[in-house]
C-alpha cells in the first residue's frame, strides 16, 4: 500500500508542479524561441485552462472507462506533449503541445484520488493517505519553481520538459507494477460531452479576449467577439446542462452560497498565486539579473510555507471555525501580495521573502477548509462531483489570474524597461490583494459560523 500511495503522491506532484516549473523557465524559453509576451502568456495558460477545462469531465471519464486506465492515458499524454515541448522549434508548436500536455492531469488526478480511496478500506488510514495525497498539491507549488530553477541553470529550459517526459513515463511503468485494475462503472446515461465542450469554450473565449486584449485593443473585433462567445457559451451551458439527465455540472449545486463561497475562495488564492509566480519569475530574471535556480530558490517561501501550513490547517478544520481559517488565510495572503507590491523599489531579498511567506502562509491556512468546505456542503452522492467541480475551479481562478492580471504587467510594461515593468506588475498585485479581500469578506458572510 505504501508503494501505490508513494505512486499516486508522485503523479499528483508532476501535474501540478508543471505550472509553476515553467515560470522559471520562461524568460530563457522565450529569449531562445523568440516569444512575444502575449505568447508567453498562452505558454503558461494554455496548460491552467485545458487543465481546468476538463478536470470534471476527466473524473467522470475515469469512473466509465476504468480508472487504471484513465492514469495510464494521463500519463501518455501527459508525456507525449512534454516530449513535443522539449523539441518544440516555435512557440507556436511549444503552445499546442503544452495543450496535449494538459490533457493528462484532468484524468490523472480524479483517477489517483478515486483509486486511493477504493483501495484503502480503513477510514483512519484512508483519511492519512488523502492528507498525503493533498498535502502533496502544496509541495507541487513549493518544488516547482526550484525544481525548473535548478534544470534550466544546469541543462537548459528544454529539460524542464525532459525531466516530465522521464517522470510520465516512469509513473506509467509503475502504475502497471503496482495499482491493481478495476472494472469501468456503468451508466444508464450518455456522457455530456455537450457540456465539457461549452464549459471550454467559454473558459477559452474568455481567456482569449483577456490575453490578447491589450494587444489587440479592447474595442476589436477580435477581442469583442470573444467575450460574446464566452457569453453565449456560458448561456448555452446553463440550458445544456439543466436538460442533460446526468449533466457534467450540477447547476443547484453550484448556487448554493455556501459551495459558491468555498470555490470563490480558492479560486481566488491561485488567481494571486499563479501569475505572482510567473511574472515574478520574469522580472527577477530579466530586471534583477538572478539565474534560474536563484530565482526558484528566492520563490521558495511561497511554496514551501503553503506545503507546511497546508497539514496544520487540515488539523484545525476539526477545531477552528472554517469560516475563520479561511478568511483569515484570504485577508494573511492580501497582506504578503500588498507587500510585493513594492517590487519596484530597491528592497532586498529579505523584504521579497518575507512578503513571499506571508503570502504562502495565507495560502496554506486558507486552502484546505476550502476543499473540506465544498465537498461538505455537497449531498453524498455528489462529493465526486463536488471535489472535481472544486479543483476545476481552483485552475480556472489560476488561468484568469495568468490571463487578467498578465495583461495589467503588459499593458503598463508597453514602454519597456524595468521601471514600466516593475509598475505594471504592482497595479496587478494591488488588483490581487483586493481581490482576496473582497474574497475573504464573501466568505465571512456565506458560510457557517459553526463548523
Amino acid at each position: 500500500m505504501v508503494r501505490l500511495l508513494a505512486v499516486l503522491v508522485v503523479a499528483q506532484i508532476m501535474s501540478v508542479a508543471n505550472a509553476n516549473l515553467i515560470a522559471v523557465a520562461l524568460p530563457p524559453l522565450s529569449a531562445d524561441l523568440g516569444a512575444s509576451e502575449v505568447q508567453e502568456q498562452w505558454i503558461v495558460d494554455a496548460y491552467v485552462l485545458v487543465f481546468a477545462a476538463l478536470l470534471v469531465a476527466g473524473g467522470v471519464l475515469a469512473d466509465r472507462y476504468g480508472r487504471r486506465r484513465a492514469l495510464l492515458a494521463g500519463f501518455a499524454l501527459f508525456g507525449l506533449g512534454s516530449l513535443v515541448s522539449a523539441l518544440a522549434p516555435d512557440p507556436g508548436v511549444l503552445i499546442a503541445a503544452r495543450v496535449v500536455q494538459a490533457l493528462g492531469p484532468p484524468l490523472i488526478l480524479p483517477a489517483s484520488l478515486a483509486i486511493l480511496t477504493a483501495n484503502l478500506a480503513d477510514p483512519a488510514a484512508r483519511a492519512r493517505a488523502i492528507g498525503y495525497w493533498g498535502a502533496a498539491s502544496g509541495f507541487g507549488v513549493a518544488v516547482g519553481p526550484l525544481i525548473g530553477g535548478a534544470v534550466v541553470s544546469g541543462f537548459g529550459w528544454r529539460w524542464a520538459f525532459g525531466v516530465s517526459v522521464i517522470a510520465a513515463t516512469g509513473l506509467a511503468f509503475a502504475t502497471l507494477r503496482v495499482i491493481p485494475d478495476d472494472r469501468p462503472s456503468r451508466s444508464a446515461h450518455p456522457f455530456d460531452w455537450l457540456g465539457a465542450l461549452l464549459v471550454t469554450g467559454t473558459l477559452g473565449a474568455l481567456v482569449f479576449a483577456l490575453i490578447e486584449g491589450p494587444e489587440r485593443g479592447w474595442g476589436s473585433v477580435e477581442v469583442l467577439g470573444s467575450f460574446a462567445v464566452a457569453g453565449l457559451a456560458l448561456v448555452g451551458l446553463i440550458v445544456a446542462e439543466r436538460r442533460h439527465p446526468a449533466p457534467l455540472v450540477d447547476l443547484d449545486l453550484v448556487r448554493q452560497p455556501v459551495f459558491a463561497a468555498a470555490n470563490l475562495a480558492a479560486a481566488t488564492v491561485l488567481f494571486v498565486m499563479l501569475p505572482t509566480t510567473v511574472y515574478l519569475s520574469a522580472f527577477l530574471q530579466e530586471f534583477r539579473a538572478l539565474t534560474p535556480l536563484q530565482t526558484g530558490l528566492a520563490l521558495l517561501p511561497l511554496g514551501g510555507a503553503v506545503a507546511l501550513l497546508a497539514p496544520v490547517s487540515g488539523r484545525l478544520t476539526a477545531h477552528v471555525p472554517r469560516r475563520l481559517l479561511i478568511a483569515g488565510g484570504l485577508l494573511c495572503a492580501a497582506v504578503g501580495t500588498f507587500g510585493l507590491s513594492r517590487i519596484g523599489g530597491e528592497d532586498g531579498a529579505g523584504e521579497l521573502w518575507l512578503a513571499l511567506l506571508v503570502l504562502g502562509a495565507g495560502a496554506g491556512f486558507a486552502l484546505p477548509p476550502t476543499t473540506a468546505t465544498a465537498v461538505s456542503a455537497a449531498p453524498r452522492a455528489r462529493t465526486g462531483m463536488a471535489s472535481a467541480i472544486h479543483n476545476a475551479g481552483r485552475q480556472v481562478g489560476a488561468t484568469l489570474g495568468v490571463a487578467a492580471l498578465g495583461s495589467i504587467v503588459i499593458a503598463r510594461a508597453a514602454d519597456g524597461g524595468p521601471a514600466a515593468y516593475a509598475e505594471g506588475l504592482s497595479v496587478a498585485l494591488v488588483v490581487g490583494a483586493v481581490a482576496l479581500v473582497a474574497a475573504a469578506l464573501v466568505a465571512l458572510k456565506a458560510l457557517p459560523r459553526t463548523g
